[in-house]
């Protein structure tokens, strides 16, 4: 069983930077593969960006390629997307997830954290 915990949303203006965490417990995180979802309002919820497990190869939306990066510290069992050119589009609630298998449907996954919301404004 893993238990995924998440921190770090909020509010920023256009063009900033936000990092998002999610700690794991009851498995290392370096032995399965995350990812981080969204979800705006009126919408289904997207893949944004997935990291496998070991090898760590990872994968990106096109919306946000270039501007986001997913990363895990396994020592500190936790995995990170650091969001930087923050757009208004790009308001969400955020969920990590992880799962034996990085892929971009969110069938794949297991586990779930709460998620967050992350506003970008204008």
């Amino acid at each position: 069983q893993v238990q995924l915990v998440e921190s770090g949303g909020g509010l920023v203006q256009a063009g900033g930077s936000l990092r998002r965490s999610c700690a794991a417990s009851g498995r290392t995180v370096i032995s399965y593969a995350m990812a981080w979802f969204r979800q705006a309002p009126g919408k289904e919820r997207e893949f944004v960006a997935s990291i496998s497990g070991y090898v760590g190869r990872t994968d990106y939306a096109a919306s946000v390629k270039g501007r986001f990066t997913i990363s895990r510290d396994n020592a500190k069992n936790t995995g990170y997307l650091q969001m930087t050119s923050l757009k208004p589009e790009d308001t969400a609630v955020y969920y990590c997830a992880a799962g034996d298998v990085a892929t971009m449907r969110r069938q794949t996954y297991d586990y779930w954290g709460q998620g967050t919301q992350v506003t970008v404004s204008s």
